[in-house]
């Protein structure tokens, strides 16, 4: 083996423990108005930071989402699933969003537990409402897939009847 095939050896193995770590362990946690600038809240498991890895292959964002999550418990209350939801959405910018128009016009009426709402200059943001409807947890959706949609919905979403 090459000098250079060490050193390419070397860089590999350096990369993926870098990778490791930023799977694996949680990065240094920043504040709620930050995680809030990168469309994240502190109310995001990280669980789904690691479940995320898996599809998007973009390494800042697995990292920022790791620095902004919740770690995960064994209690029931871990799992934080809500009443109800409300898209919220500019009407004017969804041309720039064909995933969330798909969910809108196709999908939507699966979840009657969701209220589509238009706000002038909105990006497309899921707002999720507790047992009174009041609003716990606002999450960006700009670049969320149709199915990425529906699964946050059916995983996340138990109706109340209260609602």
């Amino acid at each position: 083996m090459g000098k250079e095939e060490r050193e390419m050896g070397v860089i590999q193995v350096a990369l993926l423990c870098f990778v490791v770590g930023v799977l694996g362990a949680k990065a240094e946690q920043l504040s709620t108005k930050e995680c809030e600038n990168l469309g994240f809240t502190g109310l995001a498991l990280c669980s789904d930071c690691r479940t995320l890895a898996e599809y998007v292959k973009d390494q800042e964002l697995v990292s920022e989402c790791l620095s902004c999550c919740t770690e995960d418990s064994d209690d029931a209350m871990s799992k934080v699933v809500y009443s109800g939801a409300v898209l919220e959405v500019c009407m004017r910018k969804l041309v720039f969003y064909p995933e969330v128009v798909g969910f809108i016009e196709e999908e939507k009426d699966q979840f009657p537990f969701v209220k589509v709402q238009y706000a002038f200059n909105s990006p497309p943001k899921l707002i999720m409402l507790d047992d009174h409807g009041e609003q716990k947890e606002t999450i960006r959706i700009d670049n969320w897939k149709r199915e990425h949609i529906l699964q946050f919905l059916k995983e996340k979403v138990k109706p109340s009847s209260d609602i």
